[in-house]
């Protein structure tokens, strides 16, 4: 968007080292020198970036506290010509880090968004996991109740990706192994660090290390697809039970469960019936 004084603002979304400050892209160091302003998510993390690459710029707080009205105060600055760059703690602007608010309102305002490309944990994991990796999915955190869980596991067909905190970690592979214990798995722990850990295995084999070994640092976990058949009847009686706690109707969501697990859609409800 071009003002009076033919000056162009716009957006430069920049995506940070998830660890190791040498993986940050050229361009992305171009862009943060160039920048009239840089909103980000902390601005001590953000400053040792900057002091490591002599980089002075004016650091403008941006994270999920004060989102909404800061976005609206940057838009306003970039419609009078400023270029301002957005970065998070690490890796890639709004992919569970703040950035969606000012993007989205750049967008409705017509203002330019440029994103680079750069480091993200998300792509780093899914491909040392060893993992298939034609088709996954991304899910942020994983859910922290158990019925949840469940019914994300029941309908996954591909890989599936999440963060998860060292502190809920043993508690959430426990859960995987208990619903299909020769799922594969890889927890990714501190990539790029000094410390860096890519531990593949079952989620019952995973489970029992990590409850022997509590973990450290900031985890990537890649949940491999469970195959069709996988389950016991019990197993997919219980996931029948979660969708149908959460509001789905027995018999269609019985016929769902039956293609997923190889058990016969009439034993899931007749079981879910009897035990009604």
């Amino acid at each position: 968007m071009s003002t009076p004084d033919g000056a162009v603002g716009r957006l430069v979304v920049c995506p940070t080292p998830i660890g190791n400050l040498g993986d940050v892209t050229l361009r992305v160091l171009d862009a943060l020198r160039d920048a009239d302003a840089i909103a980000c998510e902390d601005t001590r993390r953000t400053r040792v970036l900057l002091d490591h690459y002599e980089i002075v710029g004016k650091l403008v707080s941006y994270h999920e506290h004060n989102e909404r009205e800061r976005a609206q105060e940057l838009v306003a600055r970039i419609g009078h010509g400023a270029v301002v760059a957005l970065v998070s703690d690490a890796g890639m602007p709004l992919v569970s880090d703040p950035g969606y608010k000012l993007v989205q309102a750049c967008i409705e305002t017509e203002l330019l968004v440029e994103v680079l490309p750069g480091a993200s944990s998300v792509l780093t994991a899914i491909v040392a996991s060893g993992l298939p990796s034609e088709h996954w999915s991304f899910v942020g955190f994983l859910p922290r109740k158990r019925a949840e869980l469940e019914r994300m596991l029941v309908g996954a067909s591909e890989t599936l990706v999440a963060f998860e905190s060292p502190q809920r970690l043993a508690a959430s592979l426990a859960s995987l192994a208990e619903h299909d214990r020769d799922r594969p798995l890889a927890v990714c722990r501190e990539l790029t660090k000094l410390h860096e850990e890519v531990r593949r295995g079952s989620a019952a084999e995973l489970a029992a290390f990590y409850a022997e070994h509590p973990p450290r640092g900031e985890i990537v976990l890649v949940v491999g697809a469970g195959a069709p058949g996988s389950l016991d009847r019990e197993q997919a009686l219980t996931a029948l039970r979660a969708l149908v706690d959460a509001g789905a109707r027995a018999r269609p969501a019985a016929g769902v469960i039956a293609k997923l697990t190889g058990v016969a859609a009439n034993e899931l409800y007749r079981g879910l019936t009897d035990s009604s």
